[in-house]
């Protein structure tokens, strides 16, 4: 079925597998910066600092924080002027973010380079909307496909990302990092150019105009509340416990490419699986696969408690990235079942705000906890909150079945 808009595009599922592909290759351009800050902001952090070190993953939750910041106004400039000039703005503010960073690291000016992360991530929340824009097209068959094709593009960002810290990261020396940011700069120039081809169409003129119903409606419907609950808890964790990594790799005597590398297989297992992943939602169910991607994020914290060897390590971050995958895009699919196409803007700002509210709280936290607490608090933190998205899965699950009220 063909729908036509005020625009005068098809919304079919050709259309969409286009968009999903040329999104999937912008995610994995622009998916890199937050990679790269990731494996080197707390370390940056750390060398930057010369007293309280606990707050050298303040660039890491900087850059969250920006993200949390940017959704809501990602999502009106987007409904306001299409989701093509919302990504190219975007794309241009990562790449001038990347060269304040490096300029920063220059300068060891700490302030600057975490301001610098912020702005970052606030371009970050456009690449968030990345999912949500290959839906904007699709049937609701190809939603959950088109949602992990482009997530999938997160497999090349994951290795583009670590890759670059690794090749870029002595380019300057002795002043590690300044060329990693430079190069960050250019893979954001190559995002622009490749959503510079996108045609997404605007919602039809006559439902933009009514705007939806008010969004303490929505928010009141169970499955919205327990679809949030589950994104937030799948990204806060990760984040919490992905953040921390690499300090309590090199706490442990291991190196910053090994931390590096670390993190690269981590990314990769987090859009890794969105090959198949929107596949296995259709077979499965949204709700199972959220709850096999819960168990996996408690896997990931039982293997971190088992040692500090170099394989605990790594198979731990490899379970984080696979627990994020399962639990965030499946709780993303899940939101798509809350909101109606004139909604869709409005509800998808909102969720990521939330979502990356908390996930920004995490990561900060994450440098203090372990500062103070130690890695096995970190990891101990995750096993409460899988219980209870799982107990919410269950009210959820409660309430659909029962017959509907005549």
């Amino acid at each position: 079925m063909t729908v036509r808009t005020d625009t005068d595009f098809p919304l079919n599922d050709s259309l969409a597998k286009r968009n999903a592909l040329l999104l999937a290759f912008a995610q994995a351009m622009g998916g890199a910066l937050a990679s790269i800050v990731i494996a080197t902001g707390p370390l940056v952090g750390y060398m930057m600092l010369s007293q309280d070190k606990s707050l050298a993953t303040l660039p890491v939750s900087a850059m969250v924080l920006g993200t949390a910041f940017g959704t809501l106004p990602a999502g009106m400039i987007m409904r306001r002027f299409g989701r093509r000039a919302g990504f190219m703005g975007a794309s241009l503010l990562s790449a001038v973010s990347g060269l304040v960073a490096s300029f920063a690291v220059f300068q060891d000016s700490f302030v600057l380079f975490v301001l610098a992360c912020w702005a970052g991530g606030f371009a970050g929340a456009f690449v968030q909307q990345y999912r949500f824009a290959a839906a904007d097209t699709a049937t609701d068959a190809f939603k959950p496909k088109a949602i992990s094709w482009v997530l999938a593009g997160g497999v090349l960002a994951g290795v583009v990302g670590p890759q670059t810290v690794i090749f870029t990261k002595d380019l300057f020396d002795p002043i590690m990092f300044a060329g990693t940011y430079l190069a960050q700069a250019g893979l954001s120039l190559l995002a622009f150019f490749v959503v510079s081809f996108l045609r997404i169409p605007r919602p039809p003129k006559q439902t933009a105009k009514s705007g939806g119903r008010p969004m303490g409606e929505i928010m009141k419907q169970p499955r919205f509340l327990v679809a949030v609950a589950c994104g937030i808890c799948s990204y806060a964790l990760m984040s919490l416990v992905m953040t921390a990594t690499p300090l309590a790799m090199i706490g442990c005597g291991f190196s910053e490419n090994q931390a590096a590398l670390g993190i690269q297989w981590h990314v990769i297992a987090m859009f890794g699986p969105s090959f198949f992943t929107g596949n296995l939602i259709a077979r499965f169910g949204k709700e199972t696969i959220v709850s096999v991607g819960l168990l996996l994020l408690a896997g990931c914290s039982a293997v971190a408690l088992m040692g500090i060897e170099l394989a605990h390590f790594w198979t731990a971050l490899v379970l984080l990235g696979l627990g994020w995958n399962f639990g965030f895009i499946g709780a993303t699919a899940m939101l798509t079942d809350t909101y109606r196409p004139e909604e869709r803007n409005m509800v998808q700002a909102t969720n990521d705000f939330l979502v990356f509210g908390f996930v920004a709280a995490a990561s900060f936290s994450s440098g203090a906890l372990l500062s103070f607490f130690g890695w096995e608090t970190i990891n101990m933190l995750v096993f409460p909150f899988v219980v209870l998205c799982f107990a919410l899965l269950g009210w959820l699950w409660m309430i659909e079945r029962k017959p509907a009220v005549v």
